[in-house]
């Protein structure tokens, strides 16, 4: 059954949500990364398991097929010392045709400290916000938003060029269909950050320069940008029967990244999963300058950051906490 869908709800100063980068000013996004790069450097040790949220319950709750936002949220969990629990939708009573509304009601009631949910509907999160008295953290609702995506991205590049504002970043591809897209754009308006968004007409939505960016449709806008953020056709979101782009083959010759698109010093980044040698060139992929890898390694620190954040009311404490389980 499809669910109703909700305005976002209101964020209770007692119950903090991370539901959208809508959520976050700057200062919270430079707190987040701080104590990002606080548990970064925490990781570095041979113990690398923290008791910062011992007797805390996390709840990772995915609709949709994940890897790395699952397995990081997961691990982010664990390395703090939360329990955790993980529950997908295919195996559970989703299948016996079970309502977003009543799962998030049984849930609710073993009274976990957090919830991660990704669903393929916009507004999930907001209606298990209302339902449970837990931290909601959305990892992804339909082609809405995908909050920890933008802030792991955010780290990464902060860790490649030592900076956020000023930075131009051109992201390539299927904006329409794209939540990292929209999230990555809110988010590097916060931080001063400059976005230009490259790809045919039909697949960067009508109006979305109200969040911030300019819009280009030659592949060619991709030089005056130092960080190139390639994403992929999301065929799965795409209506039945819908064409997009003409094929595949033409998509590619158009607006695949390959190493003659790219000038000396620009910097590669992927949400993932990618198609290699459709949207982006394997050697572009594997190259030096790439920031793939980085990504990803980023995905487990913010993702522990926005967890402790979201439970603590001290942020500095990190630095504490960590300093305290290293001794």
């Amino acid at each position: 059954m499809r669910e109703e869908l909700l305005p976002p709800a209101p964020v209770l100063p007692s119950r903090r949500h991370l539901l959208s980068i809508g959520d976050l000013t700057a200062l919270d996004v430079e707190r987040l990364l701080d104590t990002a790069r606080s548990f970064e450097l925490s990781l570095e040790r041979e113990v690398k398991k923290l008791p910062t949220l011992r007797g805390r319950t996390v709840v990772n709750v995915f609709y949709e097929s994940s890897t790395r936002t699952s397995a990081s949220f997961e691990l982010a969990a664990k390395r703090l010392s939360a329990d955790t629990l993980s529950i997908r939708a295919a195996g559970s009573s989703v299948d016996k045709g079970e309502s977003l509304k009543d799962t998030a009601l049984t849930l609710g009631a073993y009274e976990p400290d957090v919830i991660v949910i990704r669903h393929p509907q916009i507004g999930a999160p907001h209606l298990v916000a209302r339902l449970t008295r837990a931290r909601i953290v959305n990892a992804g609702d339909g082609t809405h938003q995908h909050p920890t995506q933008a802030l792991l991205d955010l780290h990464a590049l902060r860790g490649a060029f030592g900076r956020l504002e000023g930075l131009h970043v051109a992201i390539v591809g299927d904006v329409s269909h794209s939540r990292v897209a929209r999230s990555l754009v809110q988010a590097l308006a916060l931080v001063g950050a400059h976005v230009t968004l490259v790809g045919p007409a039909t697949l960067i939505p009508r109006g979305i320069e109200a969040l911030g960016c300019e819009i280009a449709h030659e592949i060619e806008a991709i030089g005056a940008a130092d960080v190139v953020y390639v994403l992929r056709l999301q065929h799965e979101r795409m209506q039945a029967g819908a064409s997009f782009v003409p094929s595949l083959r033409e998509y590619t010759a158009r607006w695949g990244i390959t190493p003659a698109r790219l000038r000396p010093g620009q910097r590669v980044m992927h949400p993932g999963p990618m198609n290699r040698g459709v949207e982006i060139d394997p050697r572009v992929a594997d190259a030096p300058d790439a920031l793939i890898e980085a990504q990803v390694r980023a995905g487990l620190v913010v993702r522990m950051a926005v967890l402790y954040d979201l439970l603590t009311t001290s942020p500095a404490g990190v630095r504490e906490a960590s300093a305290a389980e290293v001794a």
